[in-house]
């Protein structure tokens, strides 16, 4: 499978699972059907305390919310090819605010198909589809993968596709295709706006591995935007932007596995009214510490429509970097999350200001598996958002949250 369409593809998914939260423990059997399909069905329960539910500057809107969440997955493995199907709902009572636009329940849904007639190292075809969908709310996980805020309503679909062709031993190639929508809902509100926007990408990479321990890796991509920030405005709608980069991407020991890439990338906003120009990297690495010991690193960065203001691109820096820990024969986990962004947003129109943004979350969690059906956990949240202009919205970006959550999980 190739290397850039399984970051792409599963990196959010890798680092969630060294997150203790109900959604993110491990399975137990589940329902058996057949030979090929397992059900597996859940229910959670869990009360948290929100110092700031709206993530505003002033901080004065701590609150406490119960939530309660059922969900489902699937899987099917047939001779040569898996589906993996999973969904969710969250509904939750905040005890205090009665504000509409909190968005009391979120619910999400996912997709994943893998077929390949590759066997080992050997030569063959691997085909990757995957969709996604999440509507999202304040009470859900406070940053994206990639360090992005959700920040009130967020509605989030993904179409993924890449088709990868093992030559022989050494040269591999793939064919890559992704649609991602980005939509807002408190974009109407008076202060700090959001806007979302469109994204289709077309891309393909080459690789050489002259052995298991070294593989060169070339990719490119083309993508397009069409960005609400511009609706309104006497700027197109539509942006583009082109990326190539070269690294490596393999493993370093039997217990060590990364991937390195950098190169250039050209971003057009709004049909060329402006244009940027810069380095871009992406990187991901994993180290399996020991038995029960693991940690993961991941990196990235590419410009786009900037969701934080009208008339405006955006380039975005994220890091994020897990450690995960196994006690008690694998019945208790213990986990630490930190992820940084930074965002610098420029301002097109004469009417506007560049500003940055740094968000700072992290987190620690500890999971405990009472018996196949029951599992308890409890883990923290820290966020700190800050910008270099203090007039930007008013110090609306300028905030403090922490959260506390503890419940159970009961699943068959």
């Amino acid at each position: 499978m190739s290397k850039a369409v399984k970051f792409s593809l599963a990196a959010s998914v890798a680092m969630a699972g060294l997150f203790a939260c109900a959604e993110m423990l491990d399975r137990p059997e589940g329902i058996r059907i057949g030979q090929r399909m397992t059900l597996r069905p859940y229910v959670s329960l869990s009360l948290t305390y929100d110092s700031n539910v709206g993530s505003t500057h002033d901080g004065d809107r701590g609150d406490a919310l119960w939530t309660v969440s059922p969900g489902l997955g699937l899987t099917y493995n047939g001779d040569s090819w898996s589906l993996l199907l999973s969904g969710y709902y969250n509904y939750r009572q905040y005890c205090k605010s009665s504000n509409d636009r909190y968005n009391r329940h979120s619910y999400g849904e996912s997709a994943r198909f893998n077929w390949s007639n590759a066997s080992g190292g050997g030569k063959g075809w691997t085909l990757l589809l995957g969709q996604s969908f999440q509507q999202v709310t304040m009470g859900d996980d406070l940053v994206l993968g990639d360090g992005r805020n959700y920040s009130m309503g967020t509605r989030r679909l993904q179409v993924q596709a890449a088709l990868q062709r093992r030559f022989n031993e050494y040269w591999h190639g793939d064919v890559n295709a992704s649609y991602y929508w980005l939509d807002y809902m408190n974009d109407t509100r008076d202060y700090n706006s959001l806007y979302g926007w469109e994204r289709a990408l077309v891309g393909g990479e080459v690789g050489f591995a002259p052995s298991r321990w070294t593989d060169f890796i070339v990719s490119g991509n083309y993508h397009t935007y069409d960005q609400d920030n511009a609706h309104g405005t006497t700027l197109s709608s539509r942006s583009q932007g082109y990326s190539v980069q070269a690294g490596l991407g393999s493993y370093m020991t039997e217990r060590v596995s990364y991937r390195a890439l950098a190169g250039w990338s050209r971003f057009e906003y709004a049909n060329d009214a402006s244009s940027s120009d810069g380095f871009v990297y992406t990187v991901s690495g994993n180290w399996k510490i020991g038995e029960t010991w693991n940690t993961m690193l991941l990196a990235s960065s590419y410009y786009h429509p900037s969701e934080r203001q009208r008339s405006s691109k955006s380039r975005s820096d994220a890091l994020s970097w897990g450690l995960a820990k196994l006690m008690i024969r694998g019945k208790l986990r213990a986990t630490l999350d930190l992820r940084y962004r930074h965002e610098t947003v420029e301002h097109i129109t004469t009417s506007g200001y560049d500003y940055c943004i740094d968000v700072i979350t992290g987190r620690i969690g500890f999971s405990y598996t009472f018996n196949r059906f029951l599992s308890g956990y409890l883990h923290g949240e820290y966020q700190r958002s800050w910008n270099d202009n203090s007039g930007t919205r008013n110090g609306a970006y300028d905030y403090d949250r922490w959260r506390i959550t503890t419940g159970i999980r009961v699943s068959y």
